[in-house]
């Protein structure tokens, strides 16, 4: 066996690296606690000044002061390794960083554009918490809107959570959004009865709703000859604030069936009818083949 040779260490050797070490843990601490700090304050403070005073909504406004501290943190480390001299591992971060966000963003496009469409949302304002909409064939009351998504209540009490994107990106109709609502309904009378009195029946009926405004006025005007009836169009007009559509369309119709069938107006429904003649031929000639 080979003898052990004993190996002389030298502690004094260490003490400049250990020394250099901890200066630039104590630097890179103390400069970015500084730059953080002042940042923080001062950058956060100014966007949300800023924010608030063009009338940006509370959500908006904390989500910019959110990412505003994000970016000031990042900020942070990056000059406080610079100035600690700890650049060569900072830029192999911000490499390795680059690349991870990348995959992230490609990942998440859809999440961030549900963001964006959420901002837009809350800013611009096409709809509130308990608007009536209709998007795509689809209705609902608005329950809440948040960044990502928003949730609406059915007519059948269901709940419904609808990306911002899709919203943002199709036609919605807002039915509560001005001060009045037209309702419309349309009666088909026969042609032999009398268009007055089918009128003056919708009218009175319509202007005896609850809710029902006086001004515009309640109206029936002819809209169509149809091939079995002459159609009125019984026009009556609500505040949906006060007043449900649905509930005041319903009235209206059983008013004015119930008022039209005891008058005697009738409202027909579509039918044919046949007219000819049916002529059958050689009628011994297959009852010989029968036999």
């Amino acid at each position: 066996m080979l003898p052990l040779q004993a190996i002389d260490v030298d502690p004094e050797a260490y003490v400049p690296a250990v020394i250099n070490a901890v200066t630039t843990v104590v630097l890179f601490v103390v400069v970015f606690l500084v730059l953080y700090l002042i940042g923080k304050s001062v950058a956060a403070r100014t966007v949300r000044t800023t924010l608030e005073r063009r009338g940006f909504e509370d959500t908006i406004v904390g989500l910019a002061v959110s990412t505003t501290v994000v970016i000031v943190t990042v900020a942070a480390v990056a000059l406080a390794a610079t100035v600690a001299g700890a650049g060569v591992v900072l830029s192999a971060f911000a490499v390795l960083g680059g690349a991870l966000a990348l995959a992230v963003g490609f990942a998440a496009q859809d999440l961030i554009a549900n963001f964006v469409a959420g901002i837009f949302i809350i800013q611009d304002e096409p709809f509130e918490v308990g608007d009536w909409i209709e998007w795509d064939g689809n209705e609902g009351v608005v329950r809440e809107i948040q960044l990502r998504v928003t949730k609406l209540d059915t007519f059948d009490n269901e709940l419904v959570t609808v990306p911002n994107s899709d919203l943002a990106n199709a036609a919605v109709v807002n039915n509560a959004a001005n001060d009045r609502r037209r309702v419309a309904v349309g009666f088909g009378i026969g042609y032999a009865d009398d268009i007055e009195q089918a009128r003056d029946a919708i009218l009175e009926e319509g202007a005896a709703i609850d809710g029902v405004l006086d001004e515009p006025a309640p109206s029936a005007p002819v809209t169509e000859l149809g091939d079995s009836a002459v159609v009125l169009s019984g026009r009556l007009w609500i505040d949906p604030e006060e007043s449900g559509y649905g509930a005041v369309r319903a009235q209206f119709l059983e008013a004015v069936k119930e008022r039209l069938d005891a008058e005697g107006i009738d409202m027909p429904y579509p039918n044919t009818e046949l007219t000819g003649g049916l002529e059958v031929t050689n009628v011994s000639e297959a009852g010989s083949a029968g036999d």
